[in-house]
């Protein structure tokens, strides 16, 4: 059946009000890129970061996440800092405590993906891959060695899983943290996520809480604070655990002590002989528990076999978990180390 011309014109005209698209190609293409950008710009992604050395590029928020054990929970306490715990299908992390209320139940309750952790204490290759993830998080490089049976990262991004190592972690010596690094972590995983105005918001409280702690101690006598975790064995002497270096030294410094260990190693520990040890003048005991009970009856225990210490006369302790790690809480390790060094200034 043939149309007259006035007829296919009008009908021409009203697949154009239809379609919106009687423009030249060219135009159209170039409004929809436009279209395309503006969504993006209003969801905040495509969202690309170095980390190290790598870049990776996150076209949404992950769905599918992975948190790797790394003997630290500053991956997992920043997630549920931003609110994005809903987000985790397996997570390896675990403390037992928290400086942070309802923080060490709030991660008890989290996924595990039933994983059975291989003789590197962490998520085997294959176990990963079977946990379909669109993100896995490491605190260092260690979580992605396939020497250790672990998944790569680029057998991750073979299957279309982006991954992320913590600050200062693209070795696997963080003696370089500083509390700036648990800040880089949480404007990352801000990003990652779309919540950066909730990242800027726990960084921003963070610091405000540590300029005044670290306002009220400026000028006083620096005690020497020996850190170190309790029960935990990572050399051959006795004192094996004892921090020299990394970003407890940062929290020190900011709670108005110093570390009398901290040259006695390059790395982040200092595997010293008991020897060592009494002969050093400790003012004051750190001790961090990882998943231990009762830290308290170490530092107790410490003290009554080095009565020597001025700490040992003045009971000067305070015990800690997570706030001493990268992560969302460093204020609070501050305050409460601040406040055991300095009473009379709160």
């Amino acid at each position: 059946m043939s149309m007259n011309r006035p007829v296919v014109t009008a009908l021409a005209a009203a697949l154009c009000l239809l379609t919106a698209a009687c423009g030249d190609s060219s135009d159209n293409d170039t409004a929809s890129a436009r279209t395309t950008e503006a969504a993006n710009a209003r969801s905040g992604y495509p969202v690309t970061l170095e980390n190290c050395g790598r870049k990776t590029t996150f076209e949404k928020a992950p769905s599918r996440v992975v948190v790797m054990n790394g003997a630290s929970v500053g991956e997992v306490s920043t997630l549920l800092a931003l609110g994005v715990q809903d987000r985790i299908v397996a997570n390896q992390q675990s403390y037992g405590m928290s400086e942070v209320k309802g923080r060490a139940a709030a991660i008890k309750a989290l996924p595990t993906g039933d994983v059975k952790p291989n003789d590197a204490f962490d998520i085997p290759r294959e176990a990963m891959l079977g946990l379909r993830p669109d993100l896995v998080l490491s605190t260092t490089s260690y979580g992605f060695d396939g020497k250790n049976g672990f998944a790569t990262r680029d057998q991750l991004s073979d299957v279309a899983a982006n991954s992320y190592i913590s600050p200062e972690g693209c070795g696997q010596d963080n003696s370089k943290m500083t509390i700036a690094d648990s800040y880089t972590l949480l404007r990352d995983m801000g990003r990652v996520f779309n919540v950066g105005d909730k990242a800027e918001e726990v960084i921003a409280a963070s610091k405000k809480n540590i300029d005044a702690v670290s306002a009220k101690v400026k000028g006083k006598k620096t005690p020497k604070v020996m850190v170190l975790f309790s029960n935990m064995s990572m050399g051959s002497n006795d004192f094996s655990s004892v921090v020299a270096k990394g970003i407890y030294n940062d929290i020190l410094a900011k709670a108005g002590g110093t570390n009398p260990f901290e040259n006695a190693s390059k790395t982040s520990f200092a595997d010293l002989s008991k020897e060592k040890v009494a002969a050093t003048d400790v003012d004051a005991l750190v001790v961090v528990a990882y998943n231990d009970p009762n830290p308290a009856a170490y530092a107790k225990k410490l003290l009554k076999e080095f009565p020597q210490w001025p700490a040992a006369r003045n009971n000067t302790y305070v015990t800690l978990s997570d706030s001493m790690y990268i992560g969302p809480s460093n204020d609070l390790a501050v305050e409460k180390i601040a406040k055991m060094l300095h009473p009379d200034a709160f």
